[in-house]
């Protein structure tokens, strides 16, 4: 089993267990995510914050333990993310409802389905589980299959499960099996005015 604990990058302020431990892996075991488990971390996204508390947020799942649903969502993906993929115990599609009850654009339906999908990685990383987002899929093949309404449009993709070993595993996903580097606080923080420095850093 590929240790996760020794591929963490440093810190550079004290933040939760659940976010340093999150990583987006490329090489998943086949272990089934236990039911109740799957349910916690969707639980998670029911508590995310929302403009005007509108939770616009929804998730297709697919599990490989219903192959015909799991092909049916694999297919929506582009062929670079199936070839990591396919071995995911648990696929998703997030979607967005475009506008309120009262029929305003909801112009944050997108960040605070962003809130709800963060919350749902944290609540999986904390249980040793991970989920890897995809930009990479059809929208529109994925309302076509799911019947997605117009009112809603398709956000992002999800794989999700726990990490596997990189023994035996391709090169290709080896390589795309690693942490990425992050920017440093004070390059994404400013005060003052954009790209002044915030005081505190």
């Amino acid at each position: 089993m590929a240790d996760t604990a020794t591929q963490h990058l440093t810190v550079e302020h004290p933040v939760l267990d659940a976010i340093r431990n999150r990583w987006s892996p490329a090489i998943f075991s086949p272990r089934t995510v236990e039911p109740e488990k799957l349910l916690s971390i969707l639980e998670a996204a029911r508590w995310a914050p929302s403009s005007n508390n509108a939770q616009p947020w929804s998730f297709l799942v697919a599990r490989k333990e219903e192959p015909e649903e799991f092909a049916r969502m694999l297919s929506c993906l582009v062929p670079a993310n199936v070839v990591w993929a396919q071995h995911v115990p648990v696929l998703m599609i997030t979607a967005a409802k475009l506008h309120f009850d009262n029929g305003k654009i909801n112009r944050h339906a997108f960040h605070d389905t962003g809130i709800a999908t963060g919350l749902l990685m944290l609540q999986a990383a904390s249980l040793g589980i991970q989920a890897h987002g995809m930009a990479g899929f059809d929208p529109a093949k994925a309302r076509e299959l799911y019947s997605i309404p117009e009112s809603h449009e398709a956000v992002a993709a999800l794989g999700l499960g726990y990490p596997g070993d990189e023994q035996g595993a391709p090169e290709e996903l080896r390589t795309r099996n690693q942490h990425t580097p992050r920017r440093t606080v004070d390059q994404f923080v400013f005060a003052g005015r954009w790209g002044e420095r915030f005081p505190l850093l």
